[in-house]
């Protein structure tokens, strides 16, 4: 787009909203906007970035509550096929697979 196209494409727009402007800031704008366009900020880098690995603080409450719902699952002979440290618990109950799960929900800001 040419600077003069601009300049109107500008002025039009401020009457439009009902804010007058004269031709020098509209000329102004332009020349910052065509300066704009020209700038590049984000390119993208050649090598993908490396992914961050991070370690999860162990949460103790739920690391008791999962072991307390295993020896309940234990108590009622089920056979317990997977225990995934404090998430959840795979066992088999009556013949049927069920995975038992723990959320603990943040608070509300």
């Amino acid at each position: 787009m040419t600077k003069e196209k601009l300049i109107e494409q500008i002025m039009s727009d401020f009457e439009k909203d009902g804010t007058p402007v004269t031709k020098e800031e509209a000329e102004e704008i332009a020349e910052m906007e065509l300066k704009n366009a020209t700038n590049r900020h984000y390119e993208k880098a050649d090598k993908p970035r490396k992914s961050v690995k991070r370690e999860r603080k162990i949460d103790s409450t739920k690391q008791k509550l999962i072991s307390c719902f295993k020896v309940l699952l234990e108590g009622m002979k089920t056979e317990i096929l997977n225990v995934k440290t404090e998430t959840e618990i795979n066992f088999v109950y009556e013949d049927e697979e069920y995975t038992l799960k723990l959320i603990k929900h943040r608070k509300g800001k």
